[in-house]
Protein backbone atom coordinates (compact mmCIF):
# COMPACT_ATOMS: atom_id res chain seq x y z
CA UNK A 1 0.00 0.00 0.00
CA UNK A 2 1.53 3.33 -1.10
CA UNK A 3 1.70 6.06 1.52
CA UNK A 4 -0.18 9.19 0.41
CA UNK A 5 0.63 12.57 1.97
CA UNK A 6 -2.12 15.10 2.63
CA UNK A 7 -2.27 18.72 3.77
CA UNK A 8 -4.86 17.94 6.45
CA UNK A 9 -4.38 14.54 8.04
CA UNK A 10 -7.59 12.66 8.85
CA UNK A 11 -7.82 11.74 12.53
CA UNK A 12 -8.51 8.11 13.35
CA UNK A 13 -9.04 6.87 16.90
CA UNK A 14 -8.71 3.13 17.50
CA UNK A 15 -10.29 1.72 20.67
CA UNK A 16 -9.61 -1.79 21.95
CA UNK A 17 -6.86 -4.14 23.04
CA UNK A 18 -5.61 -7.67 22.59
CA UNK A 19 -3.87 -9.01 19.48
CA UNK A 20 -6.27 -7.63 16.86
CA UNK A 21 -5.73 -3.92 17.49
CA UNK A 22 -1.96 -3.87 16.72
CA UNK A 23 -2.59 -5.46 13.30
CA UNK A 24 -4.63 -2.44 12.22
CA UNK A 25 -2.35 0.06 13.95
CA UNK A 26 0.65 -1.33 12.09
CA UNK A 27 -1.12 -0.85 8.75
CA UNK A 28 -2.33 2.65 9.69
CA UNK A 29 1.26 3.61 10.54
CA UNK A 30 2.04 3.33 6.84
CA UNK A 31 -0.60 5.93 5.93
CA UNK A 32 -0.49 9.70 6.29
CA UNK A 33 -3.11 9.83 9.02
CA UNK A 34 -3.21 11.04 12.61
CA UNK A 35 -3.60 7.86 14.68
CA UNK A 36 -4.57 7.58 18.34
CA UNK A 37 -4.87 4.24 20.13
CA UNK A 38 -7.03 4.11 23.27
CA UNK A 39 -6.16 0.88 25.03
CA UNK A 40 -7.99 -1.17 27.65
CA UNK A 41 -6.59 -1.34 31.20
CA UNK A 42 -8.81 -4.14 32.56
CA UNK A 43 -6.47 -7.03 31.72
CA UNK A 44 -5.62 -9.06 34.84
CA UNK A 45 -4.03 -12.16 33.35
CA UNK A 46 -0.49 -13.25 32.49
CA UNK A 47 2.45 -10.89 32.86
CA UNK A 48 0.20 -7.82 32.96
CA UNK A 49 -1.88 -9.31 35.76
CA UNK A 50 1.16 -10.14 37.87
CA UNK A 51 2.56 -6.63 37.44
CA UNK A 52 -0.68 -4.87 38.36
CA UNK A 53 -0.86 -6.99 41.51
CA UNK A 54 2.70 -6.06 42.48
CA UNK A 55 2.67 -2.30 41.86
CA UNK A 56 -0.03 -0.08 43.37
CA UNK A 57 -2.17 1.81 40.82
CA UNK A 58 -0.24 0.26 37.94
CA UNK A 59 -2.37 -0.13 34.83
CA UNK A 60 -1.67 -3.45 33.05
CA UNK A 61 1.06 -2.82 30.45
CA UNK A 62 0.63 -5.67 27.94
CA UNK A 63 -1.89 -4.17 25.52
CA UNK A 64 -0.18 -0.77 25.80
CA UNK A 65 3.14 -2.40 24.94
CA UNK A 66 1.70 -4.01 21.81
CA UNK A 67 0.16 -0.72 20.66
CA UNK A 68 3.46 1.11 21.13
CA UNK A 69 5.36 -1.51 19.16
CA UNK A 70 2.77 -1.48 16.35
CA UNK A 71 3.17 2.28 15.87
CA UNK A 72 6.94 2.36 16.43
CA UNK A 73 9.52 3.22 13.79
CA UNK A 74 12.31 1.51 15.76
CA UNK A 75 14.66 -0.93 14.01
CA UNK A 76 13.46 -4.54 14.10
CA UNK A 77 16.01 -5.61 16.73
CA UNK A 78 14.67 -3.06 19.24
CA UNK A 79 11.13 -4.23 18.62
CA UNK A 80 12.20 -7.82 19.23
CA UNK A 81 13.94 -6.78 22.45
CA UNK A 82 10.87 -4.89 23.71
CA UNK A 83 8.67 -7.90 22.94
CA UNK A 84 11.07 -10.50 24.36
CA UNK A 85 9.40 -12.84 26.85
CA UNK A 86 11.47 -14.65 29.49
CA UNK A 87 11.42 -18.45 29.58
CA UNK A 88 9.23 -20.45 31.94
CA UNK A 89 12.36 -21.63 33.73
CA UNK A 90 13.50 -18.12 34.64
CA UNK A 91 11.87 -18.23 38.07
CA UNK A 92 10.44 -14.83 39.06
CA UNK A 93 10.95 -13.46 35.52
CA UNK A 94 9.05 -16.37 33.96
CA UNK A 95 6.62 -15.34 31.20
CA UNK A 96 7.23 -11.61 31.71
CA UNK A 97 7.75 -9.51 28.62
CA UNK A 98 10.76 -7.20 28.84
CA UNK A 99 8.61 -4.37 27.50
CA UNK A 100 6.10 -4.88 30.33
CA UNK A 101 8.89 -4.58 32.87
CA UNK A 102 10.22 -1.43 31.21
CA UNK A 103 6.77 0.18 31.30
CA UNK A 104 6.34 -0.87 34.93
CA UNK A 105 9.72 0.55 35.93
CA UNK A 106 9.13 3.83 34.13
CA UNK A 107 5.60 4.10 35.57
CA UNK A 108 6.97 3.66 39.08
CA UNK A 109 9.74 6.18 38.36
CA UNK A 110 7.38 8.83 36.96
CA UNK A 111 4.39 8.09 39.15
CA UNK A 112 1.92 6.97 36.45
CA UNK A 113 1.44 4.53 33.61
CA UNK A 114 0.18 7.38 31.43
CA UNK A 115 3.45 9.30 31.84
CA UNK A 116 5.46 6.16 31.15
CA UNK A 117 3.63 5.46 27.90
CA UNK A 118 4.08 9.05 26.67
CA UNK A 119 7.82 8.95 27.37
CA UNK A 120 8.20 5.57 25.69
CA UNK A 121 6.19 6.83 22.72
CA UNK A 122 8.87 9.44 22.10
CA UNK A 123 11.74 7.03 22.73
CA UNK A 124 10.24 4.47 20.37
CA UNK A 125 9.50 7.09 17.70
CA UNK A 126 5.86 6.10 17.38
CA UNK A 127 3.62 7.47 14.66
CA UNK A 128 0.60 8.84 16.51
CA UNK A 129 -0.41 8.57 20.17
CA UNK A 130 -1.13 5.77 22.62
CA UNK A 131 -3.29 6.44 25.68
CA UNK A 132 -4.51 4.05 28.36
CA UNK A 133 -8.30 4.25 28.56
CA UNK A 134 -7.91 5.14 32.23
CA UNK A 135 -4.86 6.12 34.25
CA UNK A 136 -5.79 3.56 36.92
CA UNK A 137 -6.24 -0.20 36.56
CA UNK A 138 -9.87 -1.25 36.25
CA UNK A 139 -11.76 -4.37 37.31
CA UNK A 140 -14.06 -5.90 34.71
CA UNK A 141 -17.33 -7.38 35.99
CA UNK A 142 -19.75 -9.59 34.07
CA UNK A 143 -23.40 -10.44 34.59
CA UNK A 144 -24.32 -13.70 32.89
CA UNK A 145 -27.62 -14.66 31.30
CA UNK A 146 -28.33 -17.05 34.19
CA UNK A 147 -28.14 -14.14 36.65
CA UNK A 148 -24.76 -15.08 38.16
CA UNK A 149 -21.79 -12.71 38.18
CA UNK A 150 -18.00 -12.83 38.00
CA UNK A 151 -15.17 -10.31 38.33
CA UNK A 152 -11.78 -10.09 36.65
CA UNK A 153 -11.21 -10.58 32.92
CA UNK A 154 -9.37 -13.89 33.29
CA UNK A 155 -12.02 -15.33 35.63
CA UNK A 156 -14.93 -14.19 33.45
CA UNK A 157 -13.63 -16.08 30.43
CA UNK A 158 -13.04 -19.25 32.48
CA UNK A 159 -16.71 -19.57 33.47
CA UNK A 160 -17.77 -20.52 29.95
CA UNK A 161 -21.14 -18.86 30.59
CA UNK A 162 -22.93 -16.54 28.18
CA UNK A 163 -22.34 -12.91 29.12
CA UNK A 164 -25.34 -10.60 29.24
CA UNK A 165 -23.50 -7.38 30.06
CA UNK A 166 -20.26 -6.06 31.52
CA UNK A 167 -19.22 -3.04 33.54
CA UNK A 168 -16.01 -1.71 35.08
CA UNK A 169 -15.03 -0.30 38.46
CA UNK A 170 -11.92 1.20 39.95
CA UNK A 171 -9.91 -1.03 42.27
CA UNK A 172 -11.54 0.60 45.31
CA UNK A 173 -14.99 -0.34 44.03
CA UNK A 174 -16.35 3.06 45.02
CA UNK A 175 -15.21 5.86 42.70
CA UNK A 176 -16.39 6.12 39.10
CA UNK A 177 -13.71 5.20 36.53
CA UNK A 178 -12.40 8.25 34.69
CA UNK A 179 -10.79 8.45 31.25
CA UNK A 180 -7.10 9.24 30.95
CA UNK A 181 -6.18 12.79 29.99
CA UNK A 182 -6.55 13.63 26.28
CA UNK A 183 -8.77 10.60 25.60
CA UNK A 184 -12.04 12.53 25.36
CA UNK A 185 -10.42 15.28 23.30
CA UNK A 186 -9.11 12.69 20.82
CA UNK A 187 -12.58 11.16 20.44
CA UNK A 188 -14.23 14.55 19.93
CA UNK A 189 -11.74 15.53 17.22
CA UNK A 190 -11.75 12.18 15.39
CA UNK A 191 -12.99 11.76 11.84
CA UNK A 192 -13.28 8.02 12.43
CA UNK A 193 -13.66 6.15 15.72
CA UNK A 194 -12.82 2.51 15.16
CA UNK A 195 -13.70 -0.27 17.61
CA UNK A 196 -11.70 -3.48 17.34
CA UNK A 197 -10.91 -5.94 16.12
CA UNK A 198 -10.70 -7.68 19.46
CA UNK A 199 -12.58 -9.56 22.14
CA UNK A 200 -16.02 -7.97 22.33
CA UNK A 201 -16.61 -8.23 26.08
CA UNK A 202 -13.02 -8.10 27.38
CA UNK A 203 -11.09 -5.83 25.00
CA UNK A 204 -13.58 -3.42 23.46
CA UNK A 205 -16.44 -2.93 25.91
CA UNK A 206 -14.22 -2.28 28.98
CA UNK A 207 -13.18 0.99 27.32
CA UNK A 208 -16.73 2.02 26.48
CA UNK A 209 -17.97 1.16 29.98
CA UNK A 210 -15.95 4.06 31.37
CA UNK A 211 -18.98 6.41 31.44
CA UNK A 212 -17.29 9.48 29.97
CA UNK A 213 -15.76 7.47 27.11
CA UNK A 214 -19.05 5.78 26.24
CA UNK A 215 -20.86 9.11 26.15
CA UNK A 216 -18.11 10.75 24.10
CA UNK A 217 -18.28 7.99 21.49
CA UNK A 218 -22.08 8.22 21.26
CA UNK A 219 -21.93 12.01 20.87
CA UNK A 220 -18.93 12.10 18.55
CA UNK A 221 -19.12 13.96 15.26
CA UNK A 222 -16.93 11.34 13.60
CA UNK A 223 -18.25 8.10 12.13
CA UNK A 224 -18.14 5.10 14.52
CA UNK A 225 -16.92 1.89 12.87
CA UNK A 226 -16.87 -1.62 14.29
CA UNK A 227 -14.46 -4.19 12.87
CA UNK A 228 -16.28 -7.44 13.53
CA UNK A 229 -14.21 -10.42 14.61
CA UNK A 230 -13.69 -13.14 12.02
CA UNK A 231 -13.98 -16.00 14.51
CA UNK A 232 -16.14 -16.60 17.56
CA UNK A 233 -14.39 -16.73 20.91
CA UNK A 234 -14.71 -19.35 23.63
CA UNK A 235 -16.26 -17.96 26.79
CA UNK A 236 -17.42 -14.74 25.10
CA UNK A 237 -19.08 -14.91 21.70
CA UNK A 238 -19.65 -18.57 20.91
CA UNK A 239 -22.07 -18.99 17.98
CA UNK A 240 -22.43 -15.20 17.58
CA UNK A 241 -23.31 -13.65 14.24
CA UNK A 242 -22.01 -10.25 13.17
CA UNK A 243 -25.45 -8.79 13.92
CA UNK A 244 -25.27 -10.08 17.50
CA UNK A 245 -21.97 -8.25 17.97
CA UNK A 246 -23.62 -4.99 16.92
CA UNK A 247 -26.70 -5.68 19.03
CA UNK A 248 -24.58 -6.18 22.15
CA UNK A 249 -22.67 -2.95 21.58
CA UNK A 250 -25.84 -0.93 21.00
CA UNK A 251 -27.55 -2.54 24.00
CA UNK A 252 -24.62 -1.88 26.32
CA UNK A 253 -24.49 1.80 25.40
CA UNK A 254 -28.30 2.03 25.15
CA UNK A 255 -28.11 3.66 21.74
CA UNK A 256 -27.70 2.56 18.08
CA UNK A 257 -24.32 4.30 17.93
CA UNK A 258 -22.49 2.04 15.44
CA UNK A 259 -22.57 3.72 12.02
CA UNK A 260 -20.63 1.14 10.00
CA UNK A 261 -19.54 -2.47 10.47
CA UNK A 262 -16.73 -4.20 8.57
CA UNK A 263 -17.53 -7.89 7.99
CA UNK A 264 -15.28 -10.59 6.57
CA UNK A 265 -16.99 -12.73 3.92
CA UNK A 266 -14.03 -14.94 2.98
CA UNK A 267 -14.57 -18.49 4.18
CA UNK A 268 -12.08 -19.68 6.79
CA UNK A 269 -10.48 -23.03 5.85
CA UNK A 270 -11.99 -25.98 7.72
CA UNK A 271 -8.68 -26.82 9.45
CA UNK A 272 -9.12 -23.70 11.60
CA UNK A 273 -12.70 -24.47 12.62
CA UNK A 274 -13.60 -26.05 15.97
CA UNK A 275 -10.16 -26.09 17.56
CA UNK A 276 -10.62 -27.71 20.95
CA UNK A 277 -7.45 -26.35 22.57
CA UNK A 278 -7.32 -23.05 20.71
CA UNK A 279 -9.09 -19.81 21.48
CA UNK A 280 -11.31 -19.81 18.40
CA UNK A 281 -14.27 -22.01 17.61
CA UNK A 282 -16.23 -21.12 14.48
CA UNK A 283 -16.42 -18.41 11.88
CA UNK A 284 -18.72 -15.54 12.82
CA UNK A 285 -21.93 -15.91 10.83
CA UNK A 286 -23.21 -13.17 8.54
CA UNK A 287 -26.80 -12.05 9.22
CA UNK A 288 -27.66 -9.34 6.69
CA UNK A 289 -31.30 -8.96 7.72
CA UNK A 290 -30.51 -8.51 11.41
CA UNK A 291 -27.73 -6.06 10.58
CA UNK A 292 -30.28 -4.01 8.65
CA UNK A 293 -32.43 -3.90 11.80
CA UNK A 294 -29.46 -2.44 13.71
CA UNK A 295 -29.46 0.43 11.17
CA UNK A 296 -25.78 0.45 10.33
CA UNK A 297 -23.91 0.49 7.04
CA UNK A 298 -22.29 -2.85 6.18
CA UNK A 299 -19.00 -3.23 4.33
CA UNK A 300 -18.46 -6.91 3.55
CA UNK A 301 -15.25 -8.09 1.89
CA UNK A 302 -12.37 -10.54 2.07
CA UNK A 303 -10.48 -9.32 5.15
CA UNK A 304 -8.98 -12.72 6.00
CA UNK A 305 -5.26 -13.17 6.68
CA UNK A 306 -3.77 -16.35 8.15
CA UNK A 307 -0.33 -16.17 9.77
CA UNK A 308 1.38 -19.02 11.62
CA UNK A 309 -1.88 -20.99 11.64
CA UNK A 310 -3.73 -18.13 13.33
CA UNK A 311 -6.65 -16.17 11.89
CA UNK A 312 -6.24 -12.39 11.67
CA UNK A 313 -7.62 -9.46 9.74
CA UNK A 314 -5.62 -8.29 6.74
CA UNK A 315 -4.45 -4.89 8.02
CA UNK A 316 -3.94 -3.36 4.58
CA UNK A 317 -7.41 -4.35 3.36
CA UNK A 318 -9.06 -3.09 6.54
CA UNK A 319 -7.23 0.24 6.33
CA UNK A 320 -8.26 0.61 2.68
CA UNK A 321 -11.89 0.19 3.77
CA UNK A 322 -11.47 2.66 6.63
CA UNK A 323 -9.93 5.31 4.42
CA UNK A 324 -12.67 4.69 1.90
CA UNK A 325 -15.16 5.82 4.54
CA UNK A 326 -13.33 9.14 4.57
CA UNK A 327 -13.56 9.42 0.77
CA UNK A 328 -9.79 9.07 0.62
CA UNK A 329 -7.69 6.81 -1.56
CA UNK A 330 -5.72 4.09 0.17
CA UNK A 331 -4.01 2.84 -2.98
Amino acid sequence: MTKIYRIHKPKIVMIGGGTGLPVILRALREQDVDVTAIVTVADDGGSSGEIRKSIADMAPPGDLRNALVALSEMPKIFEELFQYRFHNSDQFLANHSLGNLIIAGLAEMKGSTYAAVQILGKMMQITGDVYPASELPLILHAVFTDGSTSSGESEIVKTGKQIERVFVTNMDGKTIPQPARKVIQAIKEADLIVLGPGSLFTSILPNLMIPAIGEAVKEAAGKVVYICNIMTQRGETEHFTDAQHIHVLNEQLKSPFINTVLVNTKEVPKKYIGQEKGEYLFQVGHDASRLAEEKCEVISADFLHIVNDKVYHDGSKVVSALLGLLDLSAQ
